[in-house]
């Protein structure tokens, strides 16, 4: 399966693990709550999505590779201890407890919460000296006489024997402990998580062009030879900062993180290309609706793949300034949730700097504890650091009166509300601009309908259309949802012809 279908079937495991009945007992009591275990080659995503799914499910999470690991920091240290058995005393061995059983107990202080994912990645690579405690572990969740707290799920991972020397092969005692789930590379389940993080459009474009480049491992007389969709991903970050920087991204850059040559290489040459499509194109010209008429000759000459390129081009501002949107939406709900807090504060007789200060540790202490649950993306941590901002901004207000102050607050979040309105109208206005052009450029042809189909695609972009609307995407949506319906009645023809 892909990365997204696993992800799916983690987060049903983990609901049904988390189960209890009507005393507080866990349905499936823990001791037989299998581990998860995620087979599949390495920078296919695995890590990201128990991020993603602590996030969504509101639980802890803690992450190891257990390839840094010793038997010592994982089992514990052995100490003499006296124990007195039918009367008489003997010294026996039993060991600390173990660094990562400590460590579960430290987010549950941290973060507050008492359930969560305990992830152990490269599970079947651990050191011949660990391997025995491993395999216990795998089978009674146990690190020496600790186990993991009741409320957290084990998931595991590791790579095929094919992509790394160092894996050991399970028996099946321990494989019959496993919930096992095979993972492939597939482009079109991480697509959509490209859009959702903003990848880079240079590289979504490529791939989309040339799927076969988005991953790849092989064995060759000078070494393996990789892309990964980690490698595509970590790379797409640093085209974003280069280009904000003004670095210049050549060969060199590429290559350090699409391990193939050939596919630095292809990759390198189209990157120069789609900056010159950049560049020719005025992206923000069409955008506001002033797209010359040398440029929309241009895109009606273009080739299939020069206009799938400027697609991206337009979809990345898009989706750039949606984010923005979304994300003052995201932080306005916080401030108004917080002013109304204050404002029962004020009424209250409190201080307004007392009531400020109050709402802005209570969003720091969300940060806090979300970064202690390994489960606060970045998106979220910006959202938090924009409305306790608004709060800190608000701060400088002093009124004489509670009502002076609450008045004040009214305008302060008035204004916030006037901003964020703005810079939707902003974006909408695009989204309409960009519309119109591809109906002037394209007409009614294919490049329309993968506009419209990218922008469903797009969580963020689905997002603002839902909220906002969009005439344009009005127009085109149809076509998409007959297109759609045309290839499950193609498909079911093709099952009947089998």
């Amino acid at each position: 399966m892909n990365i997204k279908d696993a992800k799916e079937q983690i987060k049903n495991a983990i609901r049904v693990y988390f189960s209890k009945d009507d005393f507080g007992n866990f349905i499936i009591p823990p001791e037989r709550q299998r581990p998860v275990f995620l087979m599949g080659p390495p920078g296919i995503g695995k890590t990201a999505i128990m991020a993603q799914i602590a996030r969504e499910l509101g639980v802890g999470l803690l992450s190891y590779s257990m390839t840094h690991h010793t038997r010592q920091s994982a089992l514990g240290l052995p100490f003499i201890t006296k124990k007195v058995y039918g009367g008489r005393e003997y010294d026996i061995s039993e060991y600390t407890m173990s660094e990562i059983i400590a460590a579960v107990y430290e987010v549950m202080e941290a973060s507050g919460l008492r359930e969560g994912i305990l992830f152990l990645d490269e599970i079947n690579c651990v050191s011949e000296t660990l391997a025995p405690a491993m395999l216990q572990f795998l089978q009674y969740k146990t690190f020496g006489r600790h186990r993991v707290p009741d409320g957290w799920i084990v998931v595991t991972a590791g790579n095929p024997p094919e992509y790394n020397k160092s894996v050991r092969e399970f028996d099946t005692v321990t494989w019959d402990r496993l919930k096992r789930i095979d993972i492939e590379p597939d482009f079109e389940a991480w697509k959509a998580f490209a859009f959702e993080q903003g990848v880079h459009p240079a590289v979504t474009t490529y791939l989309e062009a040339r799927t076969e480049d988005f991953y790849s491992v092989e064995q060759t007389a000078g070494g393996k030879q990789f892309v990964t969709a980690r490698g595509w991903v970590d790379l797409s970050d640093m085209l974003h900062l280069y280009e904000e920087k003004g670095i210049a991204v050549d060969g060199r850059l590429i290559s350090q993180y699409l391990q193939k040559p050939e596919v630095a290489a292809r990759f390198a040459i189209y990157y120069d290309l789609f900056q010159k499509y950049r560049s020719d194109y005025q992206i923000d010209a069409i955008l506001a609706g002033e797209a010359s008429a040398d440029i929309l000759n241009r895109a009606k000459a273009a080739r299939f793949d020069e206009r799938y390129s400027l697609l991206g081009l337009l979809l990345d501002s898009l989706s750039g300034d949606i984010r923005q949107v979304r994300e003052l939406d995201s932080a306005g709900r916080l401030l108004l949730d917080a002013l109304r807090a204050v404002k029962a504060d004020l009424e209250a007789g409190t201080a307004l700097s007392a009531a400020l200060e109050a709402q802005m540790a209570a969003i720091e202490g969300r940060i806090e504890r979300g970064l202690a649950a390994q489960s606060l993306q970045s998106g979220d941590r910006r959202t938090l650091q924009r409305a306790a901002r608004g709060l800190e901004e608000l701060l400088g207000i002093t009124g004489k009166t509670p009502g002076a102050d609450m008045a004040a607050c009214a305008e302060f979040y008035r204004e916030y509300a006037d901003q964020k309105a703005e810079r939707a109208a902003s974006a909408g206005a695009k989204l309409e601009h960009a519309f119109t052009f591809c109906e002037q450029a394209f007409g009614q042809g294919q490049e329309l309908l993968i506009l419209v189909t990218e922008l469903t695609l797009s969580e963020p972009c689905a997002w603002f259309i839902a909220a906002f609307g969009s005439a344009g995407y009005r127009r085109h949506n149809k076509g998409l949802l007959f297109h759609e319906r045309q290839k499950e009645l193609i498909a079911k023809l093709d099952a009947l012809d089998e």
